[in-house]
């Protein structure tokens, strides 16, 4: 039988792996549902993704957990994409959570507005005094390891594990920005700070357009799909949070059907244009 003229996408998603807040299945379900009118989509498992992928003009990471519930996999397959050469979207160089959180002590160092962090001993003097602060795992995801520390205790963490410290920020809110490539597509806010997923349309400002686009120019991706997640301090000032360039949550279900409908459009145009070029 000849093949399609049509691309081919290998779809790696996790549709049975749970998180609080959020239906990772429900959503690769409703993509993969639109996407197939532009492509022959195949959808695997993360665990099987270096095994298929081959067969395929493209592997689109989706919604596929933590990576730390299958690093070896998860190593494998990164190591076998880059030297084949396999077309993966988002691509495997990204500088933001793809590759653990240095970027947090980078952009740090760098003077960008980022909540502060160290992760030596000799560093807590850069950090403001605060009531509290936060340590987690420079490896860590989906608030995997997260914990709050009071001031006394900063200097008996046991920094040699990869461990990063931030101070506890009393923020308004937090608001989360979708890029397909370099395009801002919609903004999400959580207005309750102790319920991160209950999220509600955002207007987006011209200096909230700015703040986010920056750090996706500051991660140099070719193309691809990212959220910007940040938060609004009590003075008004933005901070990044996160920079989720592998697998970025979406929360489709939570925008207007023309926002949809749009996001939709430009990630197909998006993984079109990475296969052909």
């Amino acid at each position: 039988m000849p093949r399609s003229p049509r691309p081919r996408v290998l779809y790696v998603t996790d549709l049975a792996y749970e998180a609080s807040g959020r239906r990772y299945g429900d959503e690769d379900v409703f993509l993969t549902s639109r996407l197939r009118s532009a492509f022959d989509l195949a959808l695997c498992h993360p665990l099987d993704a270096a095994g298929l992928m081959d067969a395929f003009d493209a592997v689109v990471v989706r919604n596929s957990g933590p990576v730390l519930g299958y690093q070896e996999a998860y190593e494998a397959f990164r190591a076998q994409a880059l030297a084949r050469g396999t077309l993966v979207y988002n691509p495997l160089h990204g500088r933001g959570d793809m590759a653990g959180k240095q970027y947090l002590l980078d952009l740090t160092e760098a003077g960008r507005p980022v909540i502060p962090t160290v992760d030596r001993p000799a560093d807590l003097g850069k950090l403001p005094e605060a009531p509290a602060y936060v340590a987690k795992p420079k490896l860590g995801a989906d608030s995997i390891g997260l914990r709050r520390v009071s001031p006394a205790e900063l200097t008996g963490l046991p920094y040699e594990e990869g461990l990063l410290v931030q101070p506890h920020i009393d923020f308004r809110y937090e608001v989360s920005f979708y890029f397909v490539d370099d395009a801002l597509q919609y903004a999400l806010h959580a207005p309750d700070p102790a319920r991160r997923w209950e999220l509600r349309p955002y207007e987006i400002t011209a200096a909230d357009r700015e703040f986010a686009r920056s750090f996706i120019d500051w991660n140099t991706l070719p193309y691809g799909i990212q959220r910007v997640d940040a938060c609004r301090t009590r003075e008004g000032e933005l901070l990044l949070v996160e920079l989720e360039d592998l697998n970025p949550y979406l929360s489709l279900d939570l925008v207007d059907d023309t926002t949809r409908d749009a996001f939709v459009a430009a990630m197909t145009a998006s993984v079109r244009a990475a296969i052909a070029a």
